[in-house]
């Protein structure tokens, strides 16, 4: 059984793939392997350079995500180029993970299910959803980004509805850690039930 795991930035999506890892779970981040394919030793490096030069480059030759990220968030036309060489290379890996793949049931961490219109790929999509000032909360002292850049991130993503409306399952995380926990701990009985059954 395979569920993809979505929600918004500074939802919890990574703890929450934490807690699954810790039932013996196999996880997988799309964003860690988008991350990857632009590293220097990653796939897409020679082909990034193909496409945006030199320009992003830090003093140590590794591509400055920071201001790459600002720059393609105001040029559309480059986000797409840049989505050109490295979701190839995140499907491949999301493939050869599910076909190595030995828990029970298992997961793929993908932020933007409802965005892409991918939800039939999974047996379940799982949501995780929390108040969007709680979301900017999160995700500026995580990313040490300014309110205004979260909130722009945000408004670009799905709605919470739109998620809410794909999603099979969706745990809500706007209290404690310690609530969060219990509640996907209810969901991870829930999928073990159904994949034992499937």
């Amino acid at each position: 059984m395979l569920i993809g795991l979505t929600g918004g930035i500074g939802s919890g999506k990574r703890l929450a793939g934490e807690f699954f890892k810790s039932k013996n779970i196999d996880v997988i981040d799309a964003d860690d392997l988008a991350h990857n394919a632009l590293t220097k030793e990653g796939e897409g490096y020679r082909e990034f350079l193909n496409v945006f030069g030199d320009t992003f480059l830090d003093e140590n030759s590794d591509i400055n995500r920071k201001a790459l990220r600002e720059y393609v968030f105001m040029n559309p036309e480059m986000k797409i180029r840049l989505e050109e060489i490295v979701h190839p290379i995140v499907q491949n890996d999301i493939l050869n993970f599910i076909n190595n793949s030995n828990s029970i049931y298992r997961i793929i961490i993908v932020p933007l299910i409802a965005e892409t219109n991918s939800s039939s790929f999974y047996d379940r999509v799982l949501a995780i959803d929390c108040k969007k000032e709680i979301q900017i909360e999160r995700a500026s002292k995580r990313d040490k980004s300014n309110e205004e850049q979260i909130s722009k991130i945000i408004q670009s993503q799905a709605s919470s509805e739109d998620r809410k409306k794909i999603a099979n399952d969706v745990v809500e995380n706007n209290d404690t850690k310690d609530e969060f926990i219990m509640n996907l701990e209810d969901i991870h009985k829930k999928y073990l039930i159904l994949a034992k059954n499937d």
